[in-house]
């Protein structure tokens, strides 16, 4: 029995030898495996730096207006007897659009009239007297100041009854009214609104540091998020103080609206057009990866063999940007190869394969 007990131990000892001499064996063989394996080249796309035309600018948030543009209102209270428009007609200056109730008016102004013939012929009888020899001077002064009396009267009624007939101050479209027929007004109920299309003003607003780049009469664009409407303009206005909140100065455009594409209070992006500079450095903003380091740029450099490429990160200094690329001040020079999409998988040194089948943009000034 102890003969079989010590064989059996025996064996138990060499399996459990053989079970753990394999796993050294197996960590081993893995580590040499692994440590003589070479990455492959990351797959990254690349553009040669040159120097490029910038079209500087500057880049703001506006809002449509319309050159002229009213809430038109009515003068005088009353009930709405006639609406002689329709929502989005074509109006032209001084056409007639809404009638309000003037029948008290209009038998105010004949007594006023009446009164005025009245007074007339007294006045006329008055100094017929008068000529006569007898007739005193007072009483044809008193006539002739009841003559003006009437006379003023008559025209204080008739502007009482004009403004029961409302006109459109100038031409342009009307909006949808805001009142019905049948309906009691007081003065100052807005009836509908009327807005010049033919051509647009853009109000916004740039930071304090870019106002030495603002002039009268400068070119601007102007771009819609949506209906892909543009318009070239240029500047008309700019506040003569930087507001103390916000630190931005108010600036004011104008622009053409031949095709009326553009409606007031439209969300706007706006491009103020600066003077062109020959000899920049610019690069595609992607290609920029930023840290709490600063930012950098992975250049490409020719490796240990022809066909080999490796990458170096290379510290720059970034200035403006325009649309999807960014001005390198330095850092970079002309000629220099660098990565323009897949540097996340990179480390500085790591072999890469060039891969330009994607192009990510155009190169500024194009």
């Amino acid at each position: 029995m102890f003969k079989r007990l010590f064989i059996a131990v025996v064996l138990l000892g060499l399996i459990v030898g053989g079970i753990v001499w394999f796993k050294f064996f197996r960590d081993e063989m893995i580590a040499q495996f692994l440590g003589g394996m070479v990455p492959p080249p990351v797959p990254v796309s690349s553009e040669t730096v040159e120097p490029v035309t910038w079209n500087p600018g500057i880049d703001a948030i506006g809002t449509a207006l319309s050159v002229r543009g009213v809430d038109l209102a009515i003068e005088s209270g009353g009930l709405v007897r006639e609406l002689r428009f329709a929502a989005n007609d074509q109006i032209t200056a001084d056409q007639y659009l809404v009638q309000i109730d003037d029948d008290s008016e209009k038998a105010a102004l004949v007594a006023a009239q009446a009164a005025l013939t009245v007074a007339v012929a007294e006045a006329n009888r008055a100094l017929t007297l008068q000529e006569r020899g007898v007739g005193a001077a007072n009483t044809v002064e008193s006539a002739n100041a009841q003559v003006e009396s009437a006379r003023a009267q008559v025209a204080q009624v008739q502007t009482a009854l004009d403004s029961k007939k409302l006109t459109a101050p100038f031409a342009g479209v009307i909006g949808i009214p805001q009142i019905e027929v049948g309906q009691y007004v007081t003065p100052g109920t807005i009836f509908a609104t009327l807005q010049d299309l033919g051509s647009m003003r853009v109000d916004f607003a740039v930071p304090e540091q870019q106002i030495t780049a603002l002039k009268l009469g400068g070119a601007v664009s102007v771009t819609t998020e949506v209906g892909g409407f543009s318009a070239e303009g240029s500047i008309i206005a700019i506040e003569p103080r930087v507001d103390p909140n916000s630190r931005m100065v108010s600036v004011r455009a104008e622009v053409a609206n031949t095709d009326g594409a553009l409606f007031p209070g439209q969300f706007l992006r706006v491009r103020i057009a600066l003077p062109t500079e020959e000899g920049v450095i610019a690069v595609p903003q992607t290609a920029v990866t930023s840290s709490l380091y600063g930012d950098t740029i992975y250049v490409i450099r020719p490796g240990e063999t022809a066909e080999e490429l490796k990458v170096e990160q290379v510290f720059v200094k970034l200035g403006r940007r325009s649309g999807a690329r960014i001005e390198v001040v330095e850092g970079l020079a002309a000629g220099d190869q660098i990565v323009t999409s897949g540097q996340n998988r990179l480390s500085n040194g790591a072999k890469v394969k060039i891969d330009n089948s994607v192009v990510l943009d155009a190169p500024a000034g194009e």
